[in-house]
């Protein structure tokens, strides 16, 4: 059965909404099942009253409460309510803006952020973070933005990560309205997103009326859940070498830096690890660990004058969607080594 589309346009009829939305909340929440792949028969809610167990022993790095634009450490635990429009505004007030940047032109259709998040939230989408760039020249209220959202009902369950919908978008010109796939992993509350060449993502331009088409973009992209999480299971069972893990850390490394020198430290502090749950020797837990130490930074390294200092968190949305984009694909092309 088609539905209208939520602002009068396109009608759209996904598959996955309609059996996500056709499951009632028995109340209960099965547990996923321990090393891997989840069960796919009985959906489950996204967001409940359920607590995450602390991990065990004084492990935690103080680096680990570092921020950067998307990995939402500080505001969503896995387990949290989704937020409400207040909430997201007092993270995020530029997906509130009332008008499009005084500089563009008329071609450019001004569709807020806040209509388009409201279209999602109808569609079974709950947000569960947002955070907007620093504004250091441009205009806070038009700046780029991101809000993370979850189905209301999970139909995958990964052993340590709850696949996500990344949604970004400015309204200064400097970014159409994009749907990513990520992954919020559990054990250390960091916020994965998935490449474009492994994953399709959808990017609609400012003109017209959008929201229909962005809300159907969400959807496809979630229909692709399923395959995020069977390629990650590949990832948990892949193990890596120790000279596959130095050769995997240098190649992470030179994302950031791409001459050695100006990195100033070893390829193989990105393999530190910070807890317990990120010990082992596959794939997965190795391209966590390079992608934590790459983009939250606190590590130890030699600047060109020769003072030791420590590496800087990535604070820019774009950049900060880059390197994730980037370094999935490496986990991807040492998948399929």
């Amino acid at each position: 059965m088609k539905r209208e589309g939520l602002g009068g346009g396109i009608a759209w009829d996904v598959p996955f909404y309609r059996r996500v939305l056709a499951v009632k909340d028995e109340g209960g929440t099965p547990s996923p099942p321990s090393g891997g792949l989840r069960s796919l028969t009985a959906a489950r809610p996204a967001i409940g009253p359920i607590r995450a167990i602390p991990p065990r022993g004084p492990i935690e790095d103080p680096i680990m409460n570092t921020t950067s634009d998307l990995s939402f450490r500080s505001h969503a635990n896995a387990f949290d309510r989704a937020l409400s429009l207040e909430a997201v505004r007092s993270r995020a007030p530029a997906v509130f803006a009332t008008g499009a940047h005084e500089r563009l032109s008329d071609r450019y259709t001004f569709v807020p952020s806040e209509q388009v998040l409201t279209g999602l939230m109808t569609a079974g989408f709950l947000p569960v973070d947002a955070r907007q760039a620093s504004a250091r020249r441009g205009s806070p209220v038009h700046a780029r933005h991101v809000v993370r959202l979850r189905p209301r009902f999970d139909t995958v369950q990964l052993r340590d990560s709850i696949a996500e919908i990344v949604f970004l978008n400015s309204h200064d010109g400097t970014s159409a309205y994009q749907l990513r796939m990520g992954l919020f992993r559990v054990v250390c509350t960091n916020g994965l997103i998935v490449s474009r060449a492994a994953f399709p993502a959808y990017c609609v331009s400012h003109r017209g009326n959008i929201v229909d088409e962005v809300v159907a973009g969400a959807l496809k992209v979630a229909d692709r859940f399923e395959s995020l999480a069977a390629q990650v299971e590949r990832m948990e069972q892949r193990r890596l070498l120790k000279d596959e893990q130095l050769d995997f850390a240098e190649r992470a490394l030179a994302l950031r830096f791409p001459e050695p020198a100006q990195s100033g430290m070893a390829p193989s502090q990105l393999l530190t690890c910070r807890r317990t749950e990120d010990l082992g020797d596959d794939l997965w837990r190795v391209y966590n660990r390079c992608q934590e130490n790459l983009l939250r930074g606190g590590l130890t390294r030699r600047a060109a004058s020769g003072r030791l200092t420590r590496t800087r968190a990535i604070s820019s949305i774009r950049r900060d969607v880059e390197l994730n984009g980037r370094l999935w694909d490496l986990a991807t092309q040492r998948l399929a080594a």
